[in-house]
């Protein structure tokens, strides 16, 4: 293992201590518990968003704290969800008398901890939804989940729901936007080579020197298959293929039923909520986006954009809006995910808003 680092056990600490410095202008940290806050924290009358998850991943979620999207954010440990009292002491935090919404990924350990949390949360009498993300397409159960993981579409989401809730969104309104944004949206990544986990020191998975892995996990877990190494192009039109709406042998993959647990207000209780999502249709507007898995460079995403672009004018989907970079990693893991997310009036019109935060900002 060849880490810039200094003790595996210091190592979320450490680069949260140099975020807080290069930052200072828009984050501070907390580190007992650890979570990252805007510093206008709390912006009262505004609901506050909180996502989380195993750091690892990032800029995923600590480098989109601030304006126009997160006011905090919970890191674990690499690849472990944070804990309920983190996310508890952010909402303290940052709430500002409007209530909090948390943004799920779908992966066992981080829905646990969030539903507990929304529970000790509401408890102190803060008003806390929590809305979850599951548009991989690649398998719908895995060791982490029970459904959908939770991955491309998180960034969106928290993109979209920021911008909305800067505008004065209450929160249920915020909860059917993000639950709208994840039925919107689909994921499929490939990996091309492990990642190595600082505390183990060894690559999370094997992979032979000619393989792949079609629909990897970020944390590493089985995809839908393993084959043989093939072209950029190649393996874009794998990832795309899956994603559109004329492969209909492909079904399950593009237009699938499952059930989500959310907190209801009216029943005082977890109430389990049945979603349908819908396939891309021919003239839908979209926005694409291919991201590095961490140790892909960019040169290479926009050589997989440009075939993902011209699949789209194929398929009949105008790209009106797109998002090229290593937004959500998996350490130094070679590969990348492409997500499709189709866009309305109101998603289009969020997203074209101001965002100032350490890895996403424009028009401000």
């Amino acid at each position: 293992m060849k880490k810039l680092i200094n003790q595996p056990e210091d190592f979320v600490k450490e680069s949260l201590a140099g975020m807080a410095v290069a930052h200072a202008d828009l984050i501070q940290v907390n580190y007992e518990p650890s979570f990252v806050y805007r510093t206008d924290a709390p912006v009262q009358g505004k609901v506050a968003i909180i996502s989380g998850g195993g750091s690892g991943h990032e800029p995923m979620h600590v480098g989109f704290v601030g304006m126009g999207m997160l006011d905090a954010a919970c890191p674990g440990e690499v690849f472990t969800s944070p804990t309920p009292d983190q996310m508890l002491a952010a909402a303290q935090q940052v709430d500002g008398g409007a209530g909090i919404l948390y943004i799920v990924k779908n992966y066992s350990g981080d829905l646990m901890n969030f539903e507990m949390a929304t529970e000790l949360a509401r408890s102190e009498g803060i008003r806390t939804l929590n809305i979850i993300i599951d548009d991989d397409v690649a398998v719908k159960d895995s060791l982490y989940t029970q459904g959908r993981r939770g991955v491309g579409t998180t960034v969106l989401a928290e993109k979209i729901c920021g911008a909305a809730a800067e505008q004065g969104y209450n929160l249920q309104q915020l909860a059917n936007l993000c639950r709208k944004v994840n039925l919107h949206g689909r994921s499929l990544g490939v990996a091309l080579s492990s990642c190595t986990v600082p505390a183990k020191g060894t690559p999370t998975f094997a992979l032979g020197d000619n393989e792949i892995e079609l629909g990897i996990g970020i944390h590493g877990e089985p995809g839908r298959e393993r084959v043989s190494m093939k072209s950029g192009d190649e393996i874009t039109e794998i990832l795309v293929r899956w994603l559109c709406p004329s492969q209909a042998s492909l079904i399950d993959n593009i237009d699938y039923s499952r059930t989500v647990r959310e907190w209801d207000e009216a029943q005082e209780g977890w109430v389990d909520v049945q979603l349908l999502n819908k396939p891309l249709q021919k003239g839908d507007h979209i926005l694409a986006y291919v991201n590095s898995m961490g140790g892909t460079p960019v040169s290479e995403l926009y050589l997989v954009y440009r075939k993902l672009a011209e699949i789209c004018e194929q398929e009949g989907l105008q790209i009106v809006r797109n998002l090229i970079g290593p937004y959500m990693t998996a350490l130094e893991m070679q590969g990348c995910s492409i997500t499709l997310l189709k866009l309305d009036d109101e998603m289009l019109r969020l997203w074209d808003a101001p965002v100032k935060t350490a890895s996403l900002r424009w028009g401000v």
